[in-house]
């Protein structure tokens, strides 16, 4: 007895002798405290996102005693420190009944205070445990005795009780109040129940305990706030909240945005901390918040149209989808709706940042090139009726989207409709190779060289991201010139580069936004059409697993992914029904106060008035580039011619492969020049090498291995077109002549 007095004793005497510059202050430790959590903003302030930066615990933000919840606070005191708002640090009379307990070994509540208790928060020798089963040891209390009067004369209660909520451990990787209520109930801790609030506040104590544990034992603090009925089922409700704290949650949570209240913006937060992760200095420390280029309130109109639609295609196997939204002028994404979130199936899958299979949808970037070689203009007739094209593997044979052929049409008609034979027909001409230069160019993310794709690439065989696909269509509103997208506010600038002619992309421009050309598809009348100047563009891939619609105003440009993560198809879901209706809303959102003007004609272009033998096409004005224009259309007349020769096969970079067991005349490689029709043979001529090859409009070649480069020149020996191939394997040997054999 006599022992147990001296150090209720010394005790005492250390409590009030400690100094109190001994612990930080309440300023010092709330400035220092780190969230686990990088939090993402959007350009003014507003957090939309967080993401896990911190593994070696789960801490959130820190939560002042206003914003927590009265019954955890009351909760808190009456399982931990009754006396609490009575003493100065140490519970005297707490102290003195452990003594006697400890004396006749008898069970106690224990005599820590929250005072004390914070003081071994904030003190790493006075947090560390003694030995196994022993506790602290009997130097620890006294110095955390010590330490809560230093605190208890520094701080005040509140201060004390705030940073306390703050700075507990609860259960596993989880401290703190926010992380703890966030987790466990998914919920901000100003919610809290006296349920969630007395189970969060019987972890305090057996933070590693079995549901049923801390279900009795929560069950014992709601009797004690008077709310008895609240432990009906306390126990399932515990096992359900401690699964969310299991070794499976926390490897999901490992790889998903922060756990909690939903998110407006978790894939692009998850992009840009990753962004701003790989430029950190060796050694630099994460920043604890990120500004994004995002928009907040345009995001949550995003969010809600994509919602509302998806909804309104229930029973058509939809579910997923996707928006982003680009500022034309800088490249800053304003909006980034990954995922269709409740909706989904896949809701974590970024689908804005996903492959799928482009569709219609790179057609523009075709005729764009198109025009800029001068093949065709806006008027060109195409022909629209079926075609087998011989490949590899035998015939490719394209076909309409609604099985119907138009006959001859223009280029405009065929853009504005798509239609998919004349865009194949384009490709023939433009060449799989060179098309796929330009999708490359504009930062399509094209991992197969243009002959895997072959002429399918007209019709969007590869598979693009819709952040990537928005930003080429950006290209289009900017007259050509490109730029990667910019997530992060402060991130550096690349400078832009010119990819298409500003004339051709006014033309394309041009005839994605005439309503009347697309009449023949869409009808005059459809999601497509808006009040303002705008040029869009649908896509739809095979089978319907995909379809989008992406188009631009003179600020803006926006795209709209539809699918299924799954990639199974929709039912009766196209383009124009599934992604053009949020396109359309999203459109109106942005331009409620801001219009959206033409682009101004640049030069290099001219509008003339242009009309159609037969009646085939309805007489209009029609843009041209510079040198190409005509006044009247007939079949059989070509709209436009190259203004020189060309090389039509092989396409530039075409490689060969040779087998020495063929015979070398089935393997000789034959050269095409197109726009020789009708001229003498000697009009053309072609060297291989720097060496004279042969004349007229085809001649043939025995192949080689290396690498080669073929010319075609004009009558005056001027080279006009020139294309390098390569050819791989054995060289082919000459004919044996007979009289050896």
């Amino acid at each position: 007895m006599r022992q147990c007095l001296s150090l209720v004793a010394l005790a005492a005497a250390l409590a009030w002798s400690a100094p109190a510059a001994a612990l930080p202050t309440f300023a010092q430790v709330r400035a220092d405290w780190r969230s686990a959590d990088v939090v993402v903003l959007d350009r003014h302030g507003e957090p939309v996102g967080r993401v896990r930066d911190d593994f070696h615990a789960r801490r959130g933000d820190w939560v002042a005693l206003a914003d927590t919840s009265p019954a955890l606070r009351t909760a808190i005191v009456l399982s931990e420190d009754r006396r609490f708002h009575a003493h100065s640090g140490v519970d005297w009379q707490g102290v003195a009944a452990a003594a006697w307990a400890n004396l006749w070994n008898t069970r106690t509540r224990g005599a820590s205070t929250l005072t004390m208790q914070l003081a071994g928060l904030l003190d790493d020798d006075l947090r560390r445990p003694g030995a196994p089963g022993q506790g602290r040891s009997f130097t620890q209390k006294l110095g955390q005795a010590a330490g809560a009067a230093a605190l208890e004369r520094g701080w005040s209660k509140d201060q004390i009780l705030e940073a306390y909520l703050n700075l507990v451990p609860f259960r596993g990787e989880l401290v703190g109040l926010s992380a703890m209520s966030q987790v466990l109930f998914g919920k901000y801790p100003e919610g809290l129940d006296a349920r969630e609030s007395a189970l969060a506040v019987a972890l305090v104590r057996a933070p590693n305990a079995r549901a049923a544990q801390v279900a009795s034992r929560a069950c014992g603090i709601l009797r004690e706030m008077r709310v008895p009925r609240e432990c009906d089922g306390l126990e399932g409700f515990a096992q359900l909240a401690l699964l969310r704290t299991g070794p499976v949650a926390q490897r999901a949570a490992a790889a998903m945005p922060s756990a909690g209240p939903a998110q407006l913006a978790p894939h692009l937060s998850r992009r840009v901390v990753g962004e701003a992760r790989a430029q950190l200095a060796a050694g630099a420390a994460m920043p604890a918040r990120i500004a994004s280029t995002l928009d907040a309130r345009l995001q949550r109109a995003a969010v809600t149209s994509l919602d509302r639609h998806l909804r309104e295609l229930a029973g058509r196997n939809v579910e997923d989808g996707a928006v982003v939204v680009i500022d034309n002028a800088s490249g800053d994404v304003l909006a980034y709706v990954g995922s269709s979130g409740a909706l989904s199936g896949a809701a974590q899958v970024d689908h804005a940042a996903a492959l799928r299979q482009a569709g219609s949808t790179l057609k523009p970037f075709l005729y764009a090139q198109a025009l800029e070689e001068k093949r065709l203009t806006a008027a060109s007739l195409l022909d629209d009726r079926p075609v087998n094209l011989p490949v590899g593997g035998g015939l490719y044979v394209p076909q309409n989207y609604d099985h119907r052929y138009a006959g001859w049409v223009s280029l405009r008609a065929s853009l504005a409709a798509s239609l998919n034979v004349p865009a194949v027909r384009t490709l023939v001409m433009v060449t799989p190779h060179r098309f796929h230069k330009r999708l490359v160019a504009l930062g399509l993310p094209l991992t197969e060289a243009g002959d895997y794709y072959g002429y399918s690439l007209a019709l969007g065989s590869a598979d693009v991201s819709l952040l990537a696909l928005t930003n080429a269509y950006r290209a289009l509103a900017n007259g050509g010139s490109y730029a990667p997208p910019r997530l992060r506010q402060g991130a550096p600038a690349t400078p832009a580069k010119t990819v298409m002619q500003p004339a051709a992309s006014y033309v394309v421009a041009d005839i994605l936004s005439d309503r009347h050309a697309r009449a023949r598809t869409f009808g005059l009348d459809s999601p497509l059409t808006t009040r303002f100047w705008s040029a869009v563009k649908t896509g739809t891939s095979k089978d319907m697993r995909d379809n989008w619609c992406i188009g631009w105003s003179q600020h803006y440009t926006v795209g709209v992914w539809v699918g299924n993560a799954s990639g199974a198809s929709m039912r009766d879901v196209s383009g124009v029904s599934g992604a053009a209706p949020v396109w359309h809303d999203v459109m109106e959102i942005l331009h409620r106060a801001r219009a959206s003007q033409a682009p101004a004609m640049p030069a290099g272009v001219e509008r003339v008035a242009l009309s159609f033998d037969d009646g085939l096409e309805p007489a209009r004005d029609e843009v041209f580039l510079a040198g190409t224009a005509i006044r009247r259309v007939s079949v059989g007349a070509p709209a436009a011619r190259p203004a020189a020769p060309i090389i039509a096969t092989p396409a530039d970079g075409t490689v060969f492969a040779l087998d020495p067991d063929m015979p070398p005349a089935s393997q000789r490689v034959w050269f095409h020049a197109q726009g020789v029709a009708g001229q003498p043979a000697r009009a053309v001529s072609w060297r291989i090498d720097g060496k004279p090859l042969g004349r007229g409009g085809e001649v043939a070649w025995l192949p080689w291995p290396g690498r080669h480069q073929v010319e075609l020149l004009d009558a005056a020996g001027k080279v006009v077109d020139r294309i390098g191939i390569e050819v791989r394997g054995a060289s082919v040997r000459a004919p044996v002549p007979a009289a050896r054999r």
